[in-house]
C-alpha cells in the first residue's frame, strides 16, 4: 500500500447517515439561530444553505457576517444524547485497527463532539489526532488550506501518500484537487467527485491496495 495517512471524516461517515444524528444537529443549528441570534424562522433554512455553499459550513458564514460565540455555538448544536442515535460497529473497529496507516479524524465539528462520538462508537483509541474546526480556523473543509493544515498535523508533506474519506462530494473533490487520494462514502457517486467510491467498509482495503497513483 502506497499510503501512509488516512483522514476520516466523522459525522455520517463513521456511522450511517440514516441514524438521524446529523438531522438533529441541523435542527439544533436552526434553534440556535432563532433563539440565540434572533433570525426569523422562515429565513433560517435559506441562510444556512447559502452559508454552507459559500463558506463550507453554516458556522463560517455566521462568523463572516454576524457576531457569534463560536464555542457556545458548537457546544449548543452538539448537545445531544448520542447513545440514542449511535451504535458501535465491531467490523468497522476491526478494519480501522488493522490498517497499516496513520489514521486521523478530520472534521468540521469540534474535538469535544468528535471525542464523544468516537467514544460511543468504541473507536476513540484508534485515532491519535483529531483535526477539528478550531484547528483549521479560519478555514474549513473543503477549503484547500484546510487540507494543508491537516497534513501538517499528520506530519505528512506529500499529499499523494494521504487519503481523505468523506461523505460529502465537495470535500472529496477538493481533496483530490489538493493531491490527496479521495474516497467518497456515499450511495451516490457524481462524476468527478472523488478518486474512488465505497458504500461498504469492506471495500476500503481493496480500493487502497489497487491504487497505484493518479
Amino acid at each position: 500500500m502506497r499510503f501512509t495517512t488516512i483522514f476520516f471524516d466523522l459525522d455520517d461517515t463513521l456511522y450511517p447517515s440514516n441514524t438521524g444524528l446529523w438531522l438533529a444537529i441541523k435542527e439544533r443549528m436552526n434553534l440556535y439561530m432563532r433563539e440565540r441570534m434572533g433570525f426569523p424562522e422562515d429565513q433560517i433554512a435559506h441562510i444556512r444553505e447559502k452559508y454552507f455553499l459559500q463558506y463550507g459550513t453554516t458556522l463560517r458564514g455566521l462568523q463572516a457576517h454576524h457576531q457569534i460565540d463560536v464555542q457556545d455555538f458548537l457546544a449548543f448544536v452538539h448537545d445531544l444524547p448520542l447513545r440514542e442515535y449511535l451504535t458501535p460497529n465491531p467490523n468497522l473497529r476491526a478494519l480501522i485497527a488493522s490498517l497499516p496507516t496513520r489514521n486521523l479524524i478530520f472534521t468540521n465539528a469540534d474535538s469535544a463532539h468528535a471525542d464523544r462520538v468516537l467514544t460511543v462508537l468504541g473507536l476513540r483509541d484508534l485515532f491519535d489526532i483529531v483535526v477539528d474546526v478550531n484547528a483549521i480556523a479560519p478555514y474549513c473543509k473543503p477549503m484547500p488550506e484546510s487540507f494543508q493544515i491537516a497534513m501538517q498535523a499528520a506530519g505528512e508533506s506529500d499529499p499523494s501518500k494521504c487519503v481523505m474519506i468523506d461523505d460529502i462530494h465537495r470535500t472529496t473533490s477538493a481533496a483530490s484537487k489538493a493531491g490527496l487520494f479521495s474516497i467518497l462514502y456515499n450511495d451516490e457517486f457524481p462524476a468527478g467527485s472523488a478518486d474512488a467510491h465505497l458504500t461498504d467498509w469492506g471495500q476500503l482495503v481493496p480500493i487502497l491496495e489497487s491504487s497505484h497513483g493518479k
